[in-house]
């Protein structure tokens, strides 16, 4: 079998956090791991354990007090607020426990938010490719619709076709299925594993979902702020 030649996706060097105050507190310590174009990750962990500390530093979010992260090979560490911000937009989409969806606006327009963002006409250039998107989770008859008229495995669903917008390179998942059921949990993460297998897409998924996480390519457990083990499981 052929060894992988190309550079991570992403990768950490020893990276810690600590968040100044009157007594500073440690969150990460000597985190050191890489993560493959394609691979699907999960991160678990006691609550406390580092977990959305860690995935806000992937999303570029928030910098580390030491160590180094890489995105495609280029150093990302300390990045300038406005350099984050567009590395963010075009290489990464974000899924988060409660979907955030826009109230005032339809799902398609919820969805295409990020490309509006951009403010290149990017928008009207991928809304084609966004409507087979909904096709693909059959939500086209749904598309403009509010949020409150969207059932909550459905408006998940719509969070994670804007997570998608951008076409990203990378998906970053905090507690995706936290707020569902667990009906509604396995067929939004099915839906979640199966479009970025076939598009190739990275994702790393912070879950307290044992099982769930047992259905990935790898699970990093964190104990107390640092990596207690790396597993591969096979999806």
């Amino acid at each position: 079998m052929s060894v992988p030649t190309d550079p991570p996706i992403l990768a950490l060097e020893n990276v810690g956090k600590v968040y100044p105050g009157a007594v500073p507190t440690r969150a990460l310590e000597g985190v050191t791991f890489s993560v493959r174009a394609g691979e699907f990750v999960a991160i678990v962990g006691a609550s406390g354990s580092g977990k959305t500390t860690l995935l806000n530093l992937l999303g570029l979010l928030d910098s580390p007090s030491e160590g180094r992260i890489a995105l495609d090979g280029r150093d990302v560490t300390g990045l300038w607020p406005a350099e984050a911000a567009r590395l963010r937009r075009d290489r990464m989409g974000f899924i988060f426990q409660f979907h955030y969806l826009l109230p005032e606006f339809s799902a398609l327009e919820n969805v295409l938010m990020p490309c509006r963002l951009a403010g290149d006409g990017r928008d009207l250039r991928e809304e084609g490719r966004v409507r087979a998107l909904f096709a693909r989770v059959g939500l086209t008859p749904k598309l403009d619709r509010r949020p409150d008229q969207l059932s909550g495995g459905e408006q998940q669903r719509v969070a994670i076709l804007r997570a998608l917008a951008n076409d990203p390179r990378v998906i970053l998942a905090d507690e995706p299925t936290g707020n569902l059921d667990s009906r509604n949990a396995a067929e939004v993460f099915g839906l979640l594993r199966e479009i970025t297998r076939e598009a190739q897409r990275t994702v790393i998924m912070v879950t307290h979902d044992r099982d769930l996480a047992a259905k990935t390519d790898r699970v990093i457990t964190l104990r107390d702020g640092r990596m207690e083990s790396d597993t591969a499981v096979g999806g």
